[in-house]
């Protein structure tokens, strides 16, 4: 790593996550998070200023032992998720847990971990939440929930950090065309139709952009949609 700015970016082995990286690389050094060893040692030499960042996020002594060594980060993107849907009446208890863990408490946790190494640096975070965030479907209250949450989550963050200097960015992409969003046409029987959505480039273009704000500016929350095409 050289003296750049340090980014890490978690689900950085594919879809948003990874076009994220690509986004980010030419103005930070990188840390890239994901499970996923083998496609994330493919993207750290694609990019060239970057390092794999392993680490099961459900598990909190995995990830005190993975931030351990990090003592000043100027940016930490969450961008790693979990979508299961269905109606509330078909949906166990577990399926909630396992969301919830996911989605908002190993980002909690996250963030909790790299809060000293983030004041240093007087960094920034950003939550790649969802317009499930904003409003709820029948079929997705377990996620939109989740998500909800995690909205909670940044505003809360951005009200007691900001002293510190750290800015928080909630950032709420519509349907977009990844690996996900195949499996959610397909949980919802409909057809995947990556014409009609956004691509993971044009969330990591906004990412990007609050990422790099000046001192002036801080980004407190951007909503995208697909545009009519």
């Amino acid at each position: 790593m050289t003296s750049r700015s340090r980014a890490l970016v978690t689900g950085a082995s594919r879809g948003i996550g990874k076009a994220i990286a690509h986004a980010l690389s030419p103005t930070h050094d990188l840390l890239l998070g994901g499970r996923d060893q083998a496609a994330l040692s493919a993207l750290a030499t694609e990019l060239g200023n970057a390092i794999p960042w392993t680490a099961d996020l459900a598990d909190t002594e995995a990830l005190t032992t993975a931030t351990a060594q990090i003592d000043r980060l100027d940016l930490l993107v969450h961008s790693a998720g979990v979508a299961e849907l269905g109606a509330i009446a078909d949906t166990p208890a577990k399926v909630w847990r396992e969301t919830y863990e996911i989605n908002v408490v190993a980002v909690a946790e996250l963030t909790r971990l790299l809060l000293p190494a983030l004041r240093t640096a007087r960094g920034t975070v950003i939550l790649i939440n969802s317009g499930a965030g904003l409003r709820a479907n029948p079929g997705w209250a377990a996620y939109a929930a989740s998500k909800f949450a995690l909205r909670a989550l940044g505003d809360a963050l951005r009200a007691e950090e900001e002293a510190n200097g750290i800015r928080v960015t909630s950032v709420h992409p519509g349907r977009t065309a990844t690996d996900m969003q195949r499996g959610i046409r397909t949980a919802e029987g409909g057809e995947f139709q990556p014409d009609a959505y956004l691509t993971p480039e044009s969330v990591a273009g906004a990412v990007a952009m609050a990422a790099n704000a000046g001192p002036d500016a801080h980004l407190t929350e951007i909503v995208i949609r697909p545009a009519s095409r």
